[in-house]
C-alpha cells in the first residue's frame, strides 16, 4: 500500500525541530563547558558527555539529508528524530545524576514539538518511548547503587506529565488541522466567489472602475475600457485617462447628494453619464463608478418609442383603409359622372392620386410588421442577383445594364422575399437619382477583413447631404412630396432581422448603400 502524501508544511515543521536540536547541543555546550566546568566528577564522565554531544550532533546533521531527499517516510523519520532525542536525553540524566539534575523537564518539549508534527496517534507512542526509557534508566541505576526505590515517584509523576503533554499536542495539532482544512475550504470559496464576481462585472452592459480613496483605479471591466477607448489598467491614476471624470468624482466626495455630470471620452467621443456607488459605508473609501453610454440609452430609448409607435401605427393603418377604400369607390363614381369637365377630372386624380399614396403608407406600416416572419436560406448571389436585375430592370422601366461584380463563392442567409424587397427599395431610388447613362448605378460585393460579405449599391447622383445623413433612417423622414419616408427605415429593420447591417457610406462621388451581411456557418471555420 502506497503511503500518503504528506504537506509540505510538515517537512518545513521537521527541518524546524532538526534545527533547533543543533542550536540546542551548542547552548548544552557552551552552559556546561563555560558556566558548570565542575558539572562532572571525572574526566570519563566529561568524556562521555563529549561523545554523547558529538553522536547527536552527528545524527542531526544525518537528519538534514533524510529530510532533504524526503527518505525514509514522514512518519517513520519523525519517530527515529524523537527516539533521538528521548535517548540522548535520558542519557544526559543519567550522566548528571538523575532527575534531581532537572534535566528531565527537557523531554516535554522534544515531546510537544513532536505532537505538534505527528499525524495520528504516534504522539502518545513517542511518550511511552520516553516513559520505558527513564524507567529503564532508574532501574540501572537502583541496580548500581547510585539511587533509591523511592525516586520511582519523580519517574512516575515526569511519565504522566509525558503523556499529558503529549496528548494536549495531539489535540493541538488536530485543531489545527482542522483550523487549516477550514480556511483551505474557505479560500477556495472566496476565489471562486472572487472568479464569480470578476465574470459577473465583465458580462455587465454598463462600464464598471473600482476607484479607492486616492483616486487609483483597483478594477476595471472590459465594457469600460471600450468606453474610454484606452487600455484602462490596474493601479492607475484615474486622472490620467479620464480628468472629467476624476473631477466629478472629487466634487461628489465632498457632496455625495450632487448629480454627478456627463464626461466625454475624449479616445471614443462618448458621451457618458457617471453612477457613483460606494463600495462601503463612506464615501471616502472604495466608490464602484459605472459608465452608462448615453448613445445606447438614447438608442433603446428610441426602441421603445418606435415599439410603440408601430403598434400604434398598424392599428390606424387598419383603421384607415376602410374609409379609404370608400374614399377611392366614392372618387371612381365621381370621374364616371365628371365626363368630359376638366375641373371634375382633375379634382377626381387628385383624389386618386392621394388615396393611392395613403395606401402605399398603409402598406408599408403594415410590412413593417410583419419583419419577424422571415425563413432564412442559403442564397448563392451570383444566380440570385443576376434574375433579380433582370426582373427589377423590366419592372422599373431601367434602360441601361446595371453593372454587377460578384464573386462566385459569394453566399449569404437571408429571406430571399426580404432581400428582394431591400434590394428593390434601393436600387429604384440608385436609378431615380443617377445621370440614367451606363455604369451609374452598380452593384459590388466583395468580402471586408472580419470575412463578412458586404453588398454596396452605388450611383453616380449628389450625394445625401450631411445634416440629413443622421436622419436618414429614421420613420417618415424623406426629402420628397411624394415620399413615405419609411423605405429606409423599413429596409434596415428588415436586414436587422435578419442579423445584417444597412448602413449609408459616404463615397467621391454620388451615393452607396451597404448591406454588411452576417457570417454564415460554413464560413466561421
Amino acid at each position: 500500500m502506497r503511503a500518503p502524501m504528506v504537506s509540505e508544511v510538515y517537512w518545513r515543521s521537521l527541518s524546524l525541530l532538526n534545527t533547533f536540536r543543533l542550536l540546542s547541543v551548542v547552548a548544552l555546550l557552551v552552559g556546561v563547558g563555560w558556566y558548570t566546568p565542575g558539572a562532572f566528577d571525572s574526566e570519563l564522565a566529561w568524556r562521555a558527555f563529549l561523545w554523547l554531544c558529538s553522536g547527536y550532533t552527528l545524527a542531526a546533521l544525518l537528519f538534514l539529508f533524510g529530510i532533504r531527499f524526503r527518505l525514509p517516510r514522514f512518519d517513520l523519520q519523525l519517530t527515529l528524530h524523537a527516539a533521538t532525542d528521548i535517548a540522548f536525553i535520558v542519557a544526559l540524566v543519567h550522566l548528571f545524576g538523575g532527575l534531581r539534575s532537572g534535566l528531565g523537564i527537557l523531554l516535554l518539549c522534544y515531546i510537544a514539538a513532536a505532537g505538534l508534527i505527528a499525524r495520528g496517534r504516534m504522539t502518545l507512542f513517542h511518550a511511552a518511548l520516553a516513559t520505558i526509557a527513564l524507567l529503564v534508566e532508574l532501574s540501572s541505576r537502583i541496580y548500581l547503587g547510585g539511587a533509591r526505590d523511592d525516586d520511582y515517584g519523580n519517574v512516575v509523576l515526569l511519565c504522566v506529565a509525558s503523556f499529558a503533554v503529549a496528548w494536549l499536542a495531539h489535540r493541538l495539532a488536530r485543531y489545527a488541522r482542522e483550523s487549516e482544512a477550514l480556511a483551505h475550504a474557505r479560500g477556495i470559496d472566496l476565489e471562486n466567489l472572487g472568479q464569480l464576481n470578476a465574470r459577473i462585472l465583465q458580462d455587465v452592459s454598463d462600464g464598471v472602475l473600482v476607484v479607492d480613496a486616492s483616486g487609483i483605479v483597483r478594477q476595471v471591466n472590459e465594457q469600460a475600457m471600450r468606453l474610454i477607448g484606452e487600455r484602462a489598467d490596474d493601479d492607475v491614476a484615474l486622472a490620467n485617462y479620464l480628468p472629467e471624470l476624476a473631477a466629478v468624482l472629487f466634487r461628489w466626495r465632498d457632496d455625495p447628494y450632487t448629480k454627478p455630470a456627463l464626461v466625454t471620452a475624449m479616445a471614443t467621443r462618448k458621451t457618458l453619464r457617471p453612477r457613483l456607488v460606494p463600495a462601503s459605508f463612506t464615501v471616502s473609501g472604495d466608490v464602484l463608478i459605472y459608465l452608462e453610454d448615453m448613445d445606447r440609452l438614447r438608442r433603446e430609448s428610441q426602441q421603445l418609442k418606435l415599439a410603440a409607435l408601430g403598434r400604434l401605427t398598424a392599428n390606424l393603418a387598419h383603421e384607415i383603409r376602410n374609409p379609404l377604400s370608400a374614399i377611392t369607390h366614392a372618387a371612381q363614381l365621381l370621374a364616371e359622372e365628371a365626363g368630359d369637365d376638366p375641373l371634375g377630372r382633375k379634382l377626381t386624380r387628385i383624389i386618386n392620386d392621394n388615396a393611392a399614396r395613403l395606401e402605399r403608407m398603409v402598406a408599408d406600416v403594415l410590412e413593417l410588421n410583419r419583419r419577424d416572419r422571415l425563413k432564412r436560406v442559403e442564397i448563392e448571389l451570383g444566380a440570385w442577383l443576376s434574375t433579380f436585375l433582370d426582373e427589377v430592370r423590366q419592372s422599373e422601366g431601367i434602360t441601361v445594364p446595371i453593372a454587377c461584380h460578384c464573386p462566385d463563392e459569394a453566399s449569404i442567409k437571408f429571406d430571399p422575399a426580404h432581400l428582394q424587397q431591400v434590394l428593390w427599395n434601393l436600387v429604384r431610388n440608385g436609378w431615380r437619382y443617377c445621370s440614367k447613362r451606363p455604369g451609374s448605378l452598380r452593384l459590388a460585393i466583395e468580402r471586408d477583413d472580419a470575412g463578412r460579405w458586404r453588398l454596396d449599391v452605388q450611383n453616380d447622383g449628389p450625394p445625401v447631404p450631411a445634416d440629413a445623413q443622421t436622419q436618414l433612417f429614421e420613420p417618415f423622414f424623406t426629402t420628397e412630396s411624394k415620399g413615405t419616408g419609411l423605405g429606409l427605415y423599413i429596409a434596415r429593420e428588415i436586414c436587422a432581422a435578419n442579423s445584417a447591417w444597412l448602413e449609408y457610406v459616404p463615397v467621391e462621388s454620388g451615393a452607396c448603400f451597404r448591406i454588411v451581411f452576417e457570417v454564415t456557418d460554413g464560413e466561421k471555420t
